[in-house]
């Protein structure tokens, strides 16, 4: 697998796909089930939506999201792995409105269609600002009119503030480009790339943030 950032911890190596639902698990301590639950019901999902989830991994998050949707509605992911685009097939194997494609997240998405909601998760930070913009102003493109970005990721806070066990921790899991990504004013970013109306959702002692951008008109 050819690692277009090879700084970043979000393209993982086929084994740490294979196993990523299980590490995630481990990385929670066990909460990462419920932890995505309420994240996915912070999303008001209507059974019509059309759906697009960033970096899909394996399913398990968009598995949530269809149980909300109806036939009306739909979900697409984009991963760039195909161990993670097998597991995600498999997943969700009994949903025939969900899809995903091999791309980048990026670059421009392959579709013209317009969508009700986009979803990231644990992506973002992953990559070096010029890029999150661009993922940003790309997202701002196929989104309806009055559609939402919801971006689950760290919030914002300052490392050297951290308890000493969460700082050791931060720093064995995370890549050097998260480190830039928690000290920046995400809000006022996205307002810059005509976003506005925020809601937000705090999880993991606030160190984790469901953020709503809705974008406007």
């Amino acid at each position: 697998m050819i690692k277009y950032y090879p700084e970043s911890g979000v393209e993982v190596s086929p084994f740490v796909a294979k196993h990523y639902d299980t590490l995630m698990n481990m990385a929670s301590f066990g909460r990462y089930s419920s932890f995505i639950q309420e994240a996915v019901k912070f999303m008001n999902i209507e059974p019509g939506d059309r759906i697009l989830d960033l970096g899909a991994g394996t399913g398990r998050n968009a598995c949530l999201m269809m149980e909300h949707l109806s036939s009306e509605g739909k979900l697409i992911g984009i991963d760039v792995s195909h161990e993670m685009i097998r597991q995600f097939r498999k997943k969700c194997v009994s949903f025939p409105n969900a899809g995903i494609v091999n791309a980048r997240v990026d670059k421009s998405f392959p579709f013209k269609e317009n969508f009700d909601k986009v979803f990231i998760s644990f992506l973002l930070h992953g990559f070096p600002q010029q890029v999150r913009e661009s993922i940003i102003e790309n997202v701002c493109r196929i989104l309806k009119k009055d559609g939402i970005f919801f971006i689950l990721d760290y919030n914002e806070f300052s490392y050297s503030e951290m308890p000493f066990y969460f700082k050791v921790f931060f720093k064995m899991i995370e890549c050097p480009y998260a480190f830039d990504f928690i000290e920046r004013d995400w809000k006022s970013i996205l307002h810059s790339k005509n976003f506005g109306f925020f809601k937000e959702k705090l999880f993991f002692k606030n160190y984790v943030r469901m953020l709503k951008a809705g974008r406007n008109n």
